[in-house]
C-alpha cells in the first residue's frame, strides 16, 4: 500500500469553474487567497514544501521552517502560500519572493517580508490517508491536530451565507471566495465541482487601440487604452480570452482603414494600432501594480 507522506507526489484537489455566489446548507465557505498552492508535508522533526507541480520549495522559504514545531504527528496539508501587506494577500510580492535563488536574499526577504502558510485541508494524518473523509470531518482533523503559529495559520470558514460573505469580500477588495460541499471528499489531482471557486471581478469600458496578430495576421490580442483626467492616452494592458471571431472580423476590418502611430512606443512588439474608436468591456480581478489588468477576459464590443 502506497505512503502518501512516504511517496511525497500529491497533486493538490482543483476548483471548479467560476460561479455566482450563493447560500446553501450544504456548504461552506472561505477566502480565496491570493496566494501559490502548496502541499506540506510535516513532521515533529522536518517539513516539505511542494508546490502544484511537485518541485520543492522548502528552501525559498526559511521562515517556514519552524511550522513543523505545530504538529506532534505526521500530516500533509492542503494549503497556500501568502504574503500579508496590510493584513491582505500581497500576490505581487510573493512572487518575487518565489523567483528568488540567492540564499542571502532569501534570508534577508524572509525576515523582511515573511511568508506564511494557510492551511485548508489535511489529507493524512498519523499514517492514515483522509482523502475519503468528508469535508468536515477532515476539518475537525485539521483543527485537532495542527497548532497554530509559526507563520502557519488556519483557514477560518462560515455557513450558510456565502452571498454576504462574498460580498464583503469585494468589499475589502480581496480575490473572491470559495464554496464547499460539507460531505465533499478529497480528489487529489482532480478539478471537482465539490469545491467552487467565485471570484471579485470588475468590468471596465476601454478603447481598442490596437492589436497583436497570429501568424496569419489576423487579430489575435487586444490592446486596450482609456484616457485620463488630462486626456492623455493611458494603456491598460491586452486581452485574448473571450473574443469571437466576429468581433475579430470587425476589428480586423476596421484597422485596414484606421491604423495609426505606435502611442506606446515598443511596450507591444509587432502590434497593429488603430484610431481609439471602437468600445468594449474587458472583465477583470482587479489592476495591477503597473495599472494593468490582472487575468482579463473579453466581454464584448459596446459599439459596432
Amino acid at each position: 500500500m502506497v505512503d502518501l507522506f512516504e511517496e511525497k507526489n500529491i497533486s493538490p484537489m482543483l476548483l471548479y469553474e467560476e460561479h455566482e455566489p450563493f447560500d446553501d446548507d450544504d456548504y461552506i465557505y472561505e477566502l480565496k487567497l491570493d496566494g501559490i498552492r502548496c502541499i506540506a508535508y510535516l513532521d515533529c522533526n522536518s517539513i516539505t514544501l511542494q508546490n502544484k507541480r511537485y518541485k520543492d520549495v522548502t528552501d525559498i522559504y526559511p521562515e517556514l521552517s519552524d511550522m513543523c514545531k505545530c504538529v506532534k504527528k505526521r500530516v500533509i496539508l492542503d494549503g497556500e502560500l501568502v504574503v500579508l501587506t496590510d493584513g491582505k494577500p500581497d500576490f505581487y510580492a510573493l512572487q518575487k519572493r518565489s523567483l528568488m535563488g540567492d540564499k542571502f536574499k532569501i534570508s534577508l526577504a524572509a525576515k523582511a517580508n515573511p511568508v506564511q502558510f494557510v492551511a485548508y485541508d489535511i489529507l493524512y494524518l498519523d499514517g492514515k490517508d483522509l482523502t475519503d473523509k468528508t469535508q468536515m470531518e477532515r476539518k475537525s482533523a485539521l483543527a485537532n491536530a495542527v497548532a497554530e503559529g509559526h507563520n502557519l495559520g488556519i483557514s477560518r470558514y462560515i455557513e450558510k451565507n456565502g452571498i454576504a460573505f462574498f460580498e464583503l469580500a469585494k468589499a475589502q477588495e480581496l480575490e473572491g471566495i470559495v464554496a464547499k460541499r460539507k460531505d465533499g471528499l478529497y480528489h487529489i489531482g482532480k478539478r471537482s465541482i465539490e469545491w467552487i471557486k467565485i471570484k471579485v471581478m470588475q468590468d471596465e469600458d476601454l478603447l481598442i487601440c490596437g492589436y497583436q496578430p497570429d501568424n496569419n495576421g489576423k487579430v489575435k490580442d487586444l490592446i486596450l487604452g482609456y484616457y485620463d483626467e488630462n486626456g492623455v492616452l493611458q494603456c491598460r494592458g491586452k486581452v485574448y480570452l473571450g473574443i469571437s471571431e466576429e468581433e475579430r472580423r470587425i476589428i480586423y476590418e476596421f484597422a485596414k482603414k484606421n491604423t495609426v502611430r505606435n502611442p506606446w512606443f515598443d511596450k507591444y512588439k509587432n502590434a497593429v494600432w488603430i484610431k481609439p474608436e471602437l468600445i468594449g468591456t474587458a472583465h477583470f480581478m482587479h489592476e495591477t501594480e503597473s495599472g494593468g489588468m490582472r487575468q482579463p477576459v473579453w466581454k464584448g464590443l459596446k459599439e459596432l
